[in-house]
């Protein structure tokens, strides 16, 4: 052994065998106090022996066929790594047809011509003595026969159609399957009656072996693999059970006790199958062990009750079952100690305003000595919100303001002594940066100056540090560190950067940055603001079980400062490839302490934020995984609704991945009936979200539980919910159903409300089915059309609208729970009353005389009772719309026509038009008619009027109109024919047309051309009679049929361009479609 040590050495270097030593070793440490105890440690010696020597025939395999080469390996501790190689020491090709299997061998699925060769030589590698064994080489030699035949899949191994398989949990389970086959079989594994393990399960080996890492008891269950090709499949089934070494639920504490205290030690441990607790007492089996009066072993218990100094001793927990143990040690230790403080006196505090302060009090004693603290010499006891006493006596003041400051005394007592000590807090103004540094933008070779103007506590002295970039200012003359700035003088590119203020006292710092932007001389191109690049070079450091502290270097700001960063993370354990928000940070800011969950595969990213938007996220961090715990939390949203009448379905939120805070998350799902004295019933239940209890009285309140565990422990105690039992349809139909009609389209009715317990479900309300019967006017029936009406909660009367005047109705009342309705209750019959009739259905006017109309209706579609009488109202209309005197008639209700007499001719008459009942009116509906005019009137009618076309007034008038208009035509012809005449007549008469005649005065024409019209000639149409006839005489010529072509051409002096030409062509006559005006004469003779 090692000198002042308890470790043993064992050197076989100089001589001796490692056999020798074969065995298993346990330390004891032993005092006056007691003896504590090592596990057992198994020191074998490692072996790595040689290949029994065989003689290996060669293989001679027809192609198609499947082949086996074994390898059988000598035995070795630890067991080899095996391989396959050929003498040139090249690994072997190994595919879906060609493998190695758990076991060493080499598998091949189906032999192809390829295969032969003479050197497939099995290595088994010793790791542990780093030696490499070699078997002999197997020959395989491959003979065809045509036509290769194909064969449906069969199992190389496993064989048969079932096996076992016993795993250890926490251990890798491997399930393996290699199938023979032409084609080569595809191998698929499912797991009866559930889902492969997701984030868990492997395949490897060309999918021949199926990996699940970190089994527990969930996997246990039935593993099938399907091999496959297209003649056909086999399967075989392996049953997997997968057993646990012990593993601690609650392991023993160190105890210390004062004398005449109870106190107790637990040592719990699970396992499969259940671990078996022993004790034992420095070293000694408990039961043979030197007795103790208040020491009473209770299973995994041990309770001290009254113990004295004598009872001090190490108590050692062994949880062992055939696949493992646990061994734990616990000092029990029993003192009589007065109070000690162990905090230095009057030491000094100082807290900045408005931060927490923590004023120590560490203390030892036994009995654990209680913790008083006072403020001031003559104080009282400090109590209150404002304060939290610490267990190991420490007094915090959340928020210590200026009234804070002065002596605390923390006062420690036992029933051995009392001893107190006096500490000192002083409270400081806070560090604050009144002016900060601002963004720059400076022109090369410019000034740049930041200011950093301070207040701080006058006791406090502050030192101010300049940083570019977080790093020391460059060491360059052009840097000025003033009291409260900094000043570059001649700034350059390489200036760019961020300028951090980091003031610096005893107690606080504070710090302030802007940004440094260097740009080039005028003209200066306009500053491109973009997003931030991502940051880069995260670092985790500081790892604890709920905590780490993520570093990182901002990317380039791209002209715009960064705001803020934004932090997420990725589970890789539970979500692979989702990532969730965790934290934000200021922009200022470049570390932060993550809070963290148990048994969570972490990785960080961090994302740059500025006004333009958000970088691309960081490259990840390294991975953390956290340590495994019980759960923090229980499911949410416990619920208990049944869904029969004699069942209750459990329903809750299952925790997400991350919350289960270990592996073996499941559930222990609690109920008992309320208001009756039950005991709890507890089942415990997979990660699932929904438990049905069967076998439940009808809609009975439940008090519910449920609370999350794992492998770990529990969750902590969960709230009750209550919850009920399933609904039964209700029993019992509402009784005394009253109607009391309001009106003719408004009922009341009421009953009286169903016994609660004859509900048997939630009370949702009561339905009112009503239907109207016949129509009471009508006394016919039609298709019966129910109407439901639904009042919530417990009511007892509702208002049913819209109902039908004078009509016969039945109806009935239905007690609704969540299952449905209960049973109707007997139809009760209501008449409505008599209301006011719709208009009627129509309303004709036909045959109109001089004097008459006919007028002809329909009675109302809806009636609404026995009608009385109809009402006609009618008066005459004039030419402006006015009305004249209203008449009114009566007509009995068994008409349907009446003629209207002595009425005016050829006058407009509007009519209203209703029916009545005992009620009252309805609407009306109304029309309009005229009646027709006398000839014989309308001749004397008209020889009385005056003829306005005979009066003065008017002839003058339509005069003074037609010469304004020959005026305006005189005007436009001028000016659009200047140029005086043109000697067109001459022309004329030498072609000596004989259509062309001088036209007479007595038909309204001229013998020559005027003025404006020499060059105009009229073309056929141009004067057109009255009766728009166009006679054949008229001149059809043009001065088109002078040209040349269809369009003749002038210079700008008005004369012809060319000559004459001897021969034309006569155009087809257009009509009134010719493009010149007509001459004023012609307008005259129209206008009349």
């Amino acid at each position: 052994m090692k000198p002042n040590s308890g470790t043993l050495v064992i050197n076989i270097m100089n001589g001796g065998k490692a056999e020798a030593y074969e065995g298993v070793y346990q330390c004891t440490a032993r005092n006056e106090r007691g003896a504590a105890v090592s596990n057992n440690i198994v020191i074998r010696p490692s072996r790595s022996p040689l290949w029994t020597k065989e003689k290996l025939e060669p293989n001679h395999v027809r192609e198609g066929d499947s082949l086996v080469l074994h390898c059988r390996p000598p035995v070795g501790l630890p067991p080899p790594i095996i391989f396959w190689m050929d003498n040139a020491f090249q690994r072997l090709p190994q595919s879906e047809r060609v493998s190695q299997g758990l076991n060493g061998d080499l598998y091949f699925s189906n032999v192809q011509p390829e295969d032969t060769r003479e050197d497939y030589i099995c290595y088994a590698r010793f790791n542990h003595t780093q030696t490499i064994q070699q078997k002999q080489p197997i020959s395989v030699k491959v003979f065809s026969t045509k036509p290769v035949t194909e064969r449906q899949p069969v199992l190389l191994t496993p064989t048969g159609s079932t096996s076992t398989k016993v795993e250890l949990r926490g251990n890798v389970l491997l399930l393996e399957c290699i199938a023979a086959g032409l084609p080569t079989p595809v191998i698929r594994w499912i797991k009866e009656g559930g889902e492969l393990p997701a984030n868990r399960t492997f395949f490897e080996n060309f999918k021949k072996t199926l990996k699940i890492i970190d089994v527990s008891e969930a996997d246990s269950g039935n593993y099938k693999c399907i091999a496959r090709n297209t003649l056909g499949s086999v399967h075989h089934v392996i049953s997997v059970t997968v057993k646990a070494a012990p593993y601690w639920i609650t392991a023993p504490r160190n105890l210390v006790l004062s004398p005449g205290e109870d106190g107790t030690l637990i040592c719990r441990a699970n396992g499969n199958p259940k671990p078996s607790i022993s004790w034992l007492a420095n070293g000694v089996p408990i039961a043979i062990a030197q007795e103790d009066p208040s020491r009473k072993v209770d299973g995994d218990t041990i309770i001290f009750s009254h113990v004295q100094e004598r009872s001090s001793a190490v108590y050692q927990c062994n949880a062992s079952n055939e696949y493992g143990y646990l061994l734990a040690n616990a000092f029990v230790n029993v003192l009589a100690e007065p109070p000690r403080i162990l905090t230095p006196a009057n030491k000094l505090y100082q807290v900045i305003a408005d931060s927490p302060a923590l004023l120590d009090c560490a203390y030892f004693g036994s009995p654990k000595p209680e913790i008083e603290w006072f403020k001031g010499v003559k104080g009282s006891i400090l109590r209150g919100n404002e304060y939290v006493f610490h267990d190991n006596g420490t007094l915090e003041i959340p928020v210590a303001q200026k009234n804070s400051a002065g002596t605390y005394t923390c006062v420690a007592r036992n029933e051995l002594g009392k001893i107190q000590n006096e500490v000192q807090l002083e409270i400081k103004d806070p560090t604050m940066i009144i002016k900060q540094p601002e963004y720059k933008v400076i022109q090369r070779y410019g000034q740049a100056s930041f200011e950093c103007i301070i207040k701080h506590d006058s006791t406090l002295l502050p030192t101010v540090t300049w940083l570019k970039d977080n790093d020391e200012l460059p060491d360059d003359e052009r840097f000025l560190v003033g009291k409260d700035n900094l000043t570059i003088m001649n700034v350059t590119d390489k200036d760019d950067g961020t300028y951090t203020c980091i003031v610096n006292t005893t107690l606080d710092s504070v710090s302030a940055s802007a940004v440094l932007t260097v740009v080039a001389a005028p003209p200066t191109p306009a500053i491109i603001y973009a997003r931030p690049n991502p940051p880069f070079d995260l670092e985790l450091t500081g790892q604890l079980e709920r905590s780490i502290e993520l570093s990182w270097i901002p990317g380039d700001e791209n002209n715009s400062p960064i705001t803020n960063f934004v932090i997420e993370y990725e589970d890789a354990l539970h979500e692979p490839g989702v990532w969730h928000y965790q934290t934000e940070v200021p922009g200022t800011q470049t570390t932060v302490q993550l809070k963290l969950s148990p048994y969570v595969n972490y990785s960080f990213r961090v994302i740059a934020v500025n006004k333009i938007g958000r970088s691309q996220p960081s490259e990840p961090s390294e991975q953390y995984l956290t340590k495994s715990a019980s759960p923090d939390e229980n499911p949410a949203n416990v619920q208990g609704i049944g869904s029969e009448p004699d069942n209750l379905v459990i329903t809750w939120e299952p925790l997400k991945g991350f919350q289960s805070n270990g592996p073996g998350l499941q559930y222990k799902v609690s109920w008992r009936q309320k208001d009756v004295d039950d005991e709890w019933t507890s089942v415990i239940v997979a990660n699932v979200s929904k438990y049905i209890v069967s076998g439940t009285p009808t809609f009975v309140p439940y008090e519910i539980k449920v609370q999350a565990l794992n492998d770990l422990g529990y969750a902590p105690e969960p709230s009750e919910v209550i919850g009920h039992s399933g609904e039964d349809l209700p029993m019992v139909a509402p009784g005394n159903v009253q109607v009391h009609v309001i009106n003719s389209t408004l009922a009341k009715v009421q009953w009286d409300p169903v016994p609660l317990k004859t509900v048997r479900g939630n009370l949702q309300g009561y339905k009112v089915y009503y239907w109207k019967v016949q129509s009471l006017s009508r006394r016919s029936r039609r298709h019966v059309e129910k109407k439901i009406l639904t009042f919530r909660g417990n009511k007892t009367f509702g208002m049913l609208p819209g109902l039908e005047p004078y009509s016969s109705y039945k109806l009935n009342v239905r007690v609704v729970n969540g299952k449905g309705e209960g049973p109707a209750s007997p139809d009760k019959v209501f008449k409505t009353p008599e209301g006011v009739p719709s208009s009627p259905s129509f309303l004709k006017i036909t045959n109109p005389t001089l004097d008459s109309l006919t007028l002809e209706w329909g009675s109302p579609t809806h009636p609404n009772g026995v009608l009385t009488s109809y009402t006609l109202k009618f008066q005459p209309i004039n030419n402006t719309h006015e009305l004249g005197p209203l008449v009114e008639i009566r007509i009995p209700a068994n008409e349907s026509s009446l003629i209207l007499k002595n009425l005016n001719y050829s006058t407009r008459y509007k009519f209203y038009f209703n029916a009545q009942t005992s009620v009252g009116s309805g609407s009306q509906i109304t029309e309009e008619a005229v009646t027709i005019m006398d000839e014989g009137a309308g001749k004397a009618m008209a020889s009385r009027q005056v003829d306005i076309a005979t009066q003065g007034w008017f002839i003058g008038l339509m005069c003074a109109v037609a010469l304004l208009i020959l005026i305006l035509l005189i005007v436009c012809f001028i000016r659009r024919n200047k140029g005086g005449k043109y000697p067109v007549k001459e022309k004329e008469d030498a072609h000596a047309d004989p259509e062309i005649q001088p036209m007479k005065e007595d038909d309204g024409t001229f013998g020559e051309y005027s003025d404006a019209e020499d060059h105009k000639p009229l073309k056929k149409g141009s004067r057109t009679p009255s009766d728009r006839t166009v006679k054949k005489e008229d001149s059809d010529d043009s001065l088109v049929d002078y040209g040349e072509g269809v369009n003749g051409q002038f210079n700008e002096d008005g004369s012809f361009i060319g000559q004459y030409s001897g021969k034309k062509e006569k155009e087809p006559a257009e009509g009134n479609e010719s493009s010149e005006a007509p001459s004023p004469v012609n307008a005259m003779n129209s206008f009349v």
